[in-house]
């Protein structure tokens, strides 16, 4: 049953949130039916449509499974953003010192960078939090704002397009990067890459990661109970260490498939983080707790928000309404998603109350959830 809810829970609360929207439309003056038929048809209309959404949804989905990773330890990231802009400049320094390798190995090698890069950036917080006691909410929000004011130097002075000196524009942009690094289009005509199946992969493999590895159990493990978990003799700072290291890396990865995933092939920013992540860094959390804190569901979740994201355009285009209007739409799905959790956990604990005291009067065995909790300890 605690299943269940945990599925209809979030779902009830998207629909919530698409009533509150409809609401506000209607005070605009506008047909709420009309914008929500040009936002499903905007997002999955035609193959374009849904190209784009699965373009948009790749790095909510990577970031959204390192979040699950984290989540499995008792740890929260919330340095999705800073994150992705580590995995994107570390394999960017890559690609631009490795102009001429062939795109069989430089594409693999510049992902593998984009890994380490989000790797590094967040293991900083888990050493902080696990050597040093640092709150790694903190620590993590912290250094969004340290990767983002490094990304604004490299990309203002080391990296930074020559031509751009020469004509004195400089737009903080690096050179155009090698053809060779760029993902292939899956279906001509459209935006659909590689980087794609590769998130989708990922999140496949950190579900195999987390309940068909030695490494998960431990990283659950020290979730369930850390003084448990060291009393077993399990490390349960590295652990720490480790959990934030492959969030960090997942996010890395997404800041990888960002740049040799777009048009122009190149690194460029506004000054802000959101001016390259496009915010994937926080959405990418909402897609997460959608999809329950699960690897594997946050892929179809990743691809709901993809599609509000996408689709959110062409509301706009048909409705005529503010651009901030997407925005809010955005915001509000994201308020009722979060607040959902807790009402879901308060559910869940009521379902178990109600179960241990029918099996009380009836002296049935008593099923409170924790068999699902030793079977995934146990796997």
């Amino acid at each position: 049953m605690h299943r269940i809810v945990g599925a209809v829970v979030p779902l009830f609360a998207a629909i919530a949130a698409f009533l509150c929207a409809a609401i506000i439309l209607l005070f605009l003056g506008t047909n709420p039916w009309d914008g929500f038929t040009a936002l499903v048809d905007g997002a999955f209309g035609d193959v374009n449509s849904l190209s784009q959404t699965a373009v948009r949804a790749t790095p909510l989905l990577l970031v959204g499974a390192g979040i699950s990773i984290s989540f499995r330890a008792s740890v929260i990231n919330i340095g999705g953003e800073g994150q992705i802009v580590a995995g994107a400049l570390l394999s960017t320094v890559v690609a631009l010192q490795l102009p001429d390798v062939p795109r069989p190995m430089l594409i693999p090698t510049v992902m593998v960078a984009g890994f380490l890069g989000g790797a590094f950036w967040g293991a900083i917080p888990g050493v902080l939090k696990a050597y040093a006691s640092v709150n790694e909410i903190l620590s993590t929000i912290m250094l969004n704002i340290v990767a983002v004011q490094f990304l604004n130097y490299m990309l203002r002075s080391p990296l930074i397009d020559p031509r751009e000196i020469e004509a004195g524009t400089r737009i903080p942009q690096t050179e155009r990067l090698s053809d060779n690094a760029a993902l292939p289009t899956l279906i001509d005509g459209t935006r659909l890459h590689l980087g794609v199946p590769i998130a989708i992969a990922a999140a496949v493999i950190a579900y195999i990661v987390l309940w068909r590895t030695p490494l998960g159990f431990r990283l659950r493990a020290v979730g369930f109970s850390p003084d448990a978990a060291k009393a077993a003799g399990i490390p349960v700072k590295r652990s720490i260490v480790a959990a934030l290291a492959l969030s960090g890396a997942m996010s890395g990865l997404a800041g990888a498939i960002l740049v040799f995933g777009s048009e122009g092939q190149r690194l460029i920013t506004d000054g802000t983080s959101a001016g390259f992540t496009g915010s994937a860094g926080f959405n990418g959390i909402v897609a997460a707790l959608f999809g329950g804190l699960h690897p594997l569901w946050t892929i179809p979740s990743s691809f709901l928000f993809g599609g509000l994201l996408t689709g959110a355009t062409s509301l706009q285009r048909v409705l005529q309404v503010p651009a901030s209007m997407a925005v809010a739409l955005n915001g509000i799905v994201v308020i009722f998603v979060v607040s959902s959790d807790r009402f879901r956990s308060r559910v869940n604990t009521a379902l178990a109350a109600r179960r241990q005291f029918s099996s009380a009067t009836s002296d049935e065995p008593v099923d409170d959830g924790t068999d699902d909790a030793a079977m995934a300890a146990s796997s």
